[in-house]
Formats: C-alpha cells, sequence, structure tokens
C-alpha cells in the first residue's frame, strides 16, 4: 500500500467519525471524541513515517471544524424573514423559524379576547387542509391591541383547548410600532401594511418573500385567501 493509499484511508476514517446529515439522527460527535479517535487512528501511521505530521493535523482540524461549517451553510440556506429563535407557547421551548424554510406561510397576530378570535377555529382548518400542499400557519400573540392576556397558561388554552389549535404558536410579541419584533417589521415594511388589529395575516411564499396582507375582516374561509394559499 503506497503512502497516498494510506493518507486516504485515514481521511476516510476520520470523516466517518463525523455527524453525516443523511443519517436524520441529528446527533454529533464533540470534537474531543473527534480528536482521540482521530489521533488512535492515525498515531500508529504516523509514527512508521508514512503520514506526514501535517496531513494528521489537518486531517483533524478538518474534522473539528465540519460542525460549525454545516451550521453555517444551514443559516445560509435560512431567508433573512425566518432567521428568528421564538418560543413556543406551550412551554417557552426556543423555536427557529428556520424550520419553515421552503413552506407556505401564513403568519397571523392573534389575540385571547377579540371579536375576530373564533377564526383560531378556521385557521386550523386551513392548515389541516393545506398542510399537504407545504402550507403552515404561524400564530404569534400579541397584546398592542389590548385584547390578550398577560397570563401565557391562559392564552395558551384558548388556543389549544378551546379552539383546538394544533398548528405553531409562540408567546406573546409586539407587532406593530417601533418595538414590533423585526418578523413583523419585516412584513409591513415588505407589503406596506403593518397590523391594524388583531388577526391580521400575511402569507409567505416558499422562499420567504411576502406575498401579500390581509385584515381581519379576511377570514380563513375566504376564497380570495384560500386562491392565494393555492398559487403560493
Amino acid at each position: 500500500v503506497d503512502q497516498e493509499d494510506e493518507r486516504g484511508e485515514a481521511l476516510r476514517g476520520a470523516a466517518a467519525l463525523l455527524p453525516s446529515p443523511s443519517r436524520g439522527d441529528g446527533s454529533k460527535t464533540p470534537a474531543s471524541r473527534i480528536l482521540a479517535l482521530g489521533l488512535r487512528s492515525v498515531a500508529p501511521t504516523a509514527r512508521q513515517g508514512s503520514l506526514p505530521r501535517r496531513d494528521v493535523l489537518l486531517m483533524l482540524a478538518l474534522a473539528a471544524a465540519a460542525p460549525a461549517a454545516r451550521a453555517a451553510s444551514a443559516s445560509s440556506r435560512c431567508p433573512a424573514l425566518l432567521n428568528h429563535t421564538l418560543p413556543r407557547l406551550q412551554d417557552e421551548k426556543p423555536q427557529s423559524l428556520c424550520q419553515y424554510a421552503g413552506k407556505v406561510l401564513l403568519v397571523v397576530n392573534t389575540a385571547s379576547y377579540c371579536g375576530f378570535t373564533p377564526q383560531f377555529e378556521g385557521l386550523e382548518a386551513l392548515n389541516a387542509a393545506y398542510a399537504a400542499r407545504g402550507l403552515v400557519v404561524l400564530g404569534f400573540p400579541s397584546n398592542d391591541f389590548r385584547q390578550e392576556d398577560a397570563d401565557a397558561r391562559k392564552t395558551a388554552a384558548v388556543c389549544f383547548d378551546t379552539y383546538g389549535v394544533k398548528f405553531p404558536m409562540f408567546t406573546t410579541v409586539r407587532v406593530r410600532g417601533a418595538e414590533a419584533h423585526p418578523l413583523f417589521a419585516a412584513l409591513a415594511r415588505a407589503t406596506g401594511s403593518a397590523p391594524s388589529w388583531n388577526f391580521n395575516k400575511y402569507l409567505v411564499g416558499r422562499d420567504g418573500s411576502p406575498i401579500a396582507h390581509y385584515g381581519s375582516t379576511t377570514g380563513p374561509t375566504s376564497a380570495a385567501l384560500k386562491a392565494a394559499v393555492e398559487k403560493a
């Protein structure tokens, strides 16, 4: 076996230690384990003089840097509009909106004590009806219009218990004005319309570009809204 073959085998061995996106288990090998296993696998060859020390160091540096490189690549694929992390309503567990990249999104500012609150039922039906086509409704409670509870548990009860919402809901945010969450600020800039009341709706395309804004009176069963979702 010549020197080049040995180098190739060592490099392939190091690559096998790295987490592979195709495995689908989301696991990551700590850099310390990569280092330990890598040193054990290449040390005999290195001592024999057939694998130059610079190749060993390069191999280990690439192995340690690979997870960060993959993370940077994933971030670059996330549209700027979705590059935010927010706590979800039911348990405040942080959720990256990047997970919805490539989906058709309907972003809605919601409230628990509004005349339009029954739209939750229609929004859930819309979400279920078009899920197979890639639609995801995203709900963002807001007290900007003084119709949301300060207690997140009560907000969650209205969404999940009263109306049976299954689409993603997040914790309360500001949706208009100088303190608006960056997501809603970007939607307002792109469409020229900030939320004028609760249950305004923003349709976002698969590429993360806002398509249209709909006011509170355009309900989830609206023919115009459904047609836009089907076209997106």
